[in-house]
């Protein structure tokens, strides 16, 4: 393999350092960080060198290698535009770009100059995500008819965000993330496994709102809930949500017609998937409780220890992207892929109570309290 480079040095780009190092032909050749302190503290700790600007990162960066794009995601687009304009590969934290117009140019500039253009996240090309596209294809639960894929986080804004810090001594962005809200920072987890498995979103209906009021008094926060129900071309109805509000579930079922298939920790790259078959007992159908775990028939890619509430090789990505460019092959998570997952999360995000909605001609007042006393 050959050399990286990033252009971020935030908090995650500290959960990318732990992950490269479980690659140890892949060569960190430097960081970019437009604030000066973070950027020396982040190559300090990790013993990386310190790039001054954006244009000391192309002066060393090969063609045959890839920029890491993790700034936050109101900067995606102009990096990675200014990336592919000086001609080289690039990863992008999620999402892509913050509109569909911006995504698009970025895609287009991509493709026009022939380079590589992908997105996180990778948990997809995980063993957990791998595993649960095997036991689809080999039909274990049957015929795939319904999904409910759950990622919902607890209280977010309760839990004790300001002691949460990197390794580097970074802390964790809430502003941005209350921001940029959780179905574009979360969706994608569950969106890319399930694109992974099926292809194109052929249609959504979704819906989003803010059902928390006061965030720490962050103003400018995005939807903190969203629900939708995916259409695919060919494949089953899906049915996933996403909020900071809800008590955490990161658990996915694929429900069939011998049985269903549950995985419970998305952000687990080793997360057993288990095969639950469903018989009838006397005038009862059941779901066995004890689920039968599926075997990986595949290689197993390196691991990383539990860091907070992730278990996730953040290197999976980068590193298919490198062996790919070496091969002169399309990366698996190619810009297509990366736009079209991108779109669908925004047409998630940005459904409000109102859009598309049937609006009730009818109405009633709330129930009066019961009291058998009267």
């Amino acid at each position: 393999m050959t050399g990286i480079t990033l252009v971020g040095c935030g908090f995650v780009a500290d959960l990318y350092m732990k992950s490269l190092a479980t690659f140890p032909d892949i060569n960190v050749l430097g960081a970019y960080d437009r604030d000066p302190e973070r950027r020396a503290a982040f190559c300090s700790h990790w013993d990386i060198p310190p790039l001054e600007s954006i244009d000391a990162l192309f002066a060393i960066q090969p063609k045959d290698g890839v920029i890491l794009n993790l700034t936050n995601p109101d900067a995606h687009h102009e990096i990675n535009m200014a990336c592919l304009n000086a001609g080289f590969h690039v990863w992008s934290e999620k999402p892509l770009a913050v509109t569909m117009e911006q995504a698009q140019e970025c895609y287009d500039l991509a493709k026009a100059k022939g380079l590589q253009l992908a997105s996180a996240p990778c948990s997809v090309l995980g063993q957990a995500a791998q595993t649960m596209a095997q036991a689809v294809r080999d039909k274990t639960m049957g015929d795939a008819q319904l999904i409910y894929a759950e990622l919902d986080d607890g209280y977010i804004p309760q839990a004790p965000l300001e002691g949460w810090i990197s390794e580097s001594g970074q802390p964790w962005p809430f502003v941005d993330e209350f921001r940029v809200g959780c179905t574009l920072e979360h969706a994608g987890y569950y969106l890319s496994w399930l694109i992974g498995m099926f292809g194109t979103v052929r249609s959504v209906t979704a819906a989003s709102a803010t059902v928390i009021p006061d965030k720490k008094g962050v103003t400018g926060c995005a939807p903190d809930f969203s629900t939708a129900t995916l259409f695919f071309e060919t494949g089953p109805v899906v049915r996933l949500t996403c909020s900071i509000a809800a008590p955490h579930d990161h658990q996915i079922r694929v429900i069939g017609d011998k049985g269903v298939l549950k995985l419970h920790k998305a952000w687990d790259n080793a997360a057993p998937v288990k095969f639950h078959p469903r018989r009838r007992i006397r005038r009862r159908l059941v779901d066995f409780p004890i689920g039968k775990k599926v075997k990986f028939k595949g290689a197993a890619h390196p691991k990383v220890e539990r860091w907070g509430a992730a278990a996730m090789n953040f290197a999976l990505g980068p590193a298919e992207m490198l062996q790919a460019i070496a091969k002169g092959e399309a990366s698996r998570l190619s810009g297509e892929y990366a736009l079209h997952l991108n779109e669908v999360t925004l047409a998630i995000q940005n459904a409000g109570d109102d859009t598309g909605a049937q609006v009730m001609t009818t109405g009633c007042a709330p129930m009066k309290a019961m009291d058998w006393s009267e």
